[in-house]
């Protein structure tokens, strides 16, 4: 187990035209769990090969605590990686599939045995222990390649690049959690890459987002739904995701079209530290993207701003009281559970989540009511302020 730090890593593949990933500076933490979270394209697949040696970065360094790996090839790093479709030899046993990384490391026959049906118990496969790979299903093939990268106990990480894509959506949470389980009984580095936002949030210690190359924000699933720092976590997390709405700041006053929604409160001016999400070229290291966005200590500039709300947090009545903003409702999606409101305010799409049997009707005019605590402003899609202050890191 290693700390994996990256010192400015970015890859381009066509000569620097464009970057599939930005230069960005990073460090995983030994024994840490986490996600690697965002959209098809935006570079995850790029990192983890990086990480693992199947590509070598355009710029940047890699280190494994004070071991430079930039130059490393992946034999060299004691990185153990499961891709997201099975990579297995179909004609070998289950057994001998899993045993087959600890043989070719000359581990003892007795500890090989031993982790082997330790591993196959954990991800219910020691029934079929003695059966040719090539005669399980898909599914089951890939549980067997995630087994061969969790069989050995000492690893400077875990990689793992969409390892249950092609597994049953019944096995996948008994997956996640038995994931968890090794993770917790062996102490590995995890880092699992996935565009599946409930994959992320209930395996990881920490998620890390990451958005056209660059990571936008890292948290506590907690934190990332409770305080989004970018509009892009507030739109991919969360089902449905964020609301967001045009508005003005007008002295200290926040308006959504001529409603007053509250008062508006700047970020605060020193934040907790941690390391920057990313350095593109030419800024200085270790600022971030929160600590130069909008707002000082006495205030917020006015003008435009978009202000962001979670549906979960959206509170309908059907009078106007101080603060709210008139909807025009134009639909009820009944999840049984709980229904989704849908509504429009000036033409701008606002979804309302609430308890199941709401009384809106299509057509109507309700008032909207977004909780100061719970409501964020933005600017160049960068929060930078609240309707009301935060108390402490990730706490609205």
């Amino acid at each position: 187990m290693a700390d994996i730090r990256l010192e400015g890593v970015g890859h381009s593949y066509d000569g620097g035209e464009t970057w599939a990933l930005k230069p960005m500076t990073w460090t995983w933490r030994s024994a840490r769990a986490y996600a690697l979270l965002g959209p098809s394209g935006c570079g995850k697949t790029t990192l983890l090969n990086i990480i693992s040696g199947l590509l070598t970065p355009t710029v940047g360094r890699i280190w494994f605590d004070d071991r430079e790996v930039t130059d490393v090839p992946t034999a060299g790093r004691n990185i153990a990686q499961v891709f997201q479709f099975p990579v297995l030899y179909e004609e070998m046993s289950v057994y001998d599939n899993l045993a087959f990384p600890l043989r070719n490391r000359k581990y003892p026959k007795q500890e090989i045995d031993q982790r082997v049906r330790q591993v196959s118990e954990l991800l219910g496969l020691d029934q079929v222990l003695r059966r040719r790979s090539r005669r399980l299903d898909p599914g089951r093939q890939q549980i067997v390649s995630l087994g061969r990268g969790l069989v050995r106990a000492q690893v400077a990480a875990v990689l793992l690049d969409e390892p249950l894509t092609v597994v049953d959506p019944a096995l996948k949470w008994t997956l996640r959690s038995k994931l968890k389980e090794i993770h917790r009984d062996t102490g590995h580095t995890l880092i699992y890459v996935t565009h599946d936002q409930t994959e992320a949030l209930t395996f990881a210690d920490e998620v890390v987002v990451l958005n056209e190359g660059a990571i936008v924000q890292a948290g506590e699933p907690a934190e990332l739904f409770l305080s989004p720092a970018h509009e892009f976590v507030g739109h991919f997390i969360g089902s449905p995701g964020m609301n967001m709405l045009p508005a003005e700041i007008v002295g200290d006053v926040v308006r959504v079209g001529q409603a007053d929604v509250g008062s508006a409160v700047p970020e605060p001016a020193e934040r907790p530290a941690r390391e920057p999400a990313s350095e593109p070229a030419g800024e200085p290291a270790g600022e971030t993207a929160d600590e130069t966005a909008g707002g000082t200590p006495d205030g917020l500039p006015p003008g435009p701003v978009r202000i962001g709300v979670r549906p979960e947090f959206v509170r309908i009545s059907g009078t106007r009281t101080s603060p709210g903003v008139a909807a025009k409702v134009t639909g009820i999606d009944r999840m049984g559970a709980f229904d989704l409101v849908h509504a429009q305010v000036d033409g701008h799409r606002v979804i309302a989540k609430t308890e199941a049997g709401s009384t809106c009707t299509p057509g109507t005019v309700e008032f909207l009511h977004f909780p100061a605590d719970r409501t964020f402003l933005f600017r160049d899609e960068v929060r930078c302020g609240s309707l009301a202050p935060l108390n402490g890191r990730g706490q609205a």
